[in-house]
């Protein structure tokens, strides 16, 4: 354990749910229960925490207004926050993140999910601190020797990796249905790319990327999901058409996201090909496809490729809504959509390499 602990203001009007916090917190936190938004901004005076966990619903101030002026104020803006309420109704939700949350958790909460959540949560914040400060230096340095500057670019490029393999990870604890779909979809796409590059298929395009950025950045292709309510996220039955509207969401708010990090950072490298993934994974080569209705060669082939890996997968996975598919049958329905769902030239590579996939799947799903 860490000598300094990370701190943690609770903001709740009621004194059971303050007392019911703090006992679940203190094992792991320095905790400040609050009983009120005027006392949250008093003891801001004088603590500086790590995360604020809020309660909306509340006298005076409510936690949106409380939010806003955090929001406001340079000196707390990056401070996370995570809105703890008893509202669950999907415009509420959305309203919190709109506002600047970083997570909904909705009550009665569970203690052990609720742990989980922060410690994720204060991860990300620290691992974005760390790469901010390794970019530092390596700016400081770049008059340094060849082989110091490398040196930087490597750990460069392991934050970057830690902090993408963070936020899929936060992304996949949220969506309990699909247990290591983020991971697969990359072994897919990598076993593309490497029979691309071994049969020259849009040789011009791939020559120009680097591994080092693009697969990993394949990771946040559905990070927007981290937005939509649990009650659709971790739905048991088939969405009405109402929810797949609002779990269509997911592709926008993802590249708002991304858009978002790319604003605060001089360093786009991993995220081009992370902002190309996650807008055009669920565009189709007919037109038919979202959020834009992309066709044929305007959609990037970054979304192209991870469309059949995306589509591949839920396939052959299991939801309490529907059985798996066989690999064989999975792989009729990718070959099928060729010129219609899929790019016709990347479902020839899929079908040289198909194999691939399902010994991906197989060891994957063990």
């Amino acid at each position: 354990m860490e000598s300094t602990r990370s701190k943690v203001i609770l903001v709740d009007d009621v004194k059971a749910n303050l007392t019911m916090g703090r006992d679940l917190l203190k094992t792991f936190y320095e905790v400040y229960p609050v009983p009120s938004s005027e006392k949250l901004f008093e003891l801001l005076e004088n603590v500086d925490p790590d995360m604020i966990l809020l309660d909306i619903e509340m006298p005076g101030m409510n936690g949106y207004e409380v939010i806003k002026k955090l929001k406001a104020n340079p000196r707390f803006s990056d401070i996370p926050v995570i809105f703890l309420t008893s509202k669950d109704d999907e415009s509420s939700e959305m309203e919190g993140f709109d506002l600047g949350a970083v997570d909904y958790v909705t009550k009665p909460f569970s203690g052990p999910l609720l742990l989980k959540r922060i410690a994720n949560q204060l991860l990300i914040v620290r691992q974005k601190k760390q790469l901010l400060a390794s970019q530092a230096a390596l700016k400081n340095h770049a008059d340094n020797l060849e082989i110091n500057v490398q040196e930087k670019t490597a750990e460069v490029i392991d934050l970057q990796n830690a902090v993408l393999s963070t936020v899929a990870d936060l992304v996949e604890f949220r969506d309990r249905l699909t247990g290591g779909h983020i991971y697969r979809t990359q072994c897919y796409l990598q076993a593309l790319i490497d029979e691309m590059v071994k049969s020259g298929i849009y040789a011009d395009e791939v020559s120009k990327w680097n591994m080092n950025f693009f697969l990993p950045s394949a990771q946040l292709h559905d990070v927007g999901k981290i937005a939509i309510t649990d009650l659709i996220l971790n739905k048991p039955d088939k969405l009405t058409p109402e929810e797949i509207k609002i779990m269509k969401t997911h592709v926008p708010v993802g590249v708002d996201a991304i858009e978002q990090i790319m604003h605060k950072t001089k360093e786009h490298a991993f995220l081009n090909h992370a902002l190309l993934i996650a807008g055009t994974h669920h565009e189709k080569w007919d037109g038919s496809g979202y959020p834009v209705g992309l066709s044929g060669l305007n959609i990037p082939i970054e979304g192209r490729l991870m469309a059949i890996a995306d589509v591949y997968d839920a396939l052959i996975s299991e939801r309490p809504y529907k059985k798996a598919l066989s690999h064989e049958e999975a792989s009729k329905i990718i070959e099928d959509g060729a010129g219609s769902h899929f790019d016709a030239v990347l479902v020839d590579v899929f079908k040289k390499i198909k194999d691939k996939f399902k010994k991906i799947s197989q060891e994957e799903n063990r």
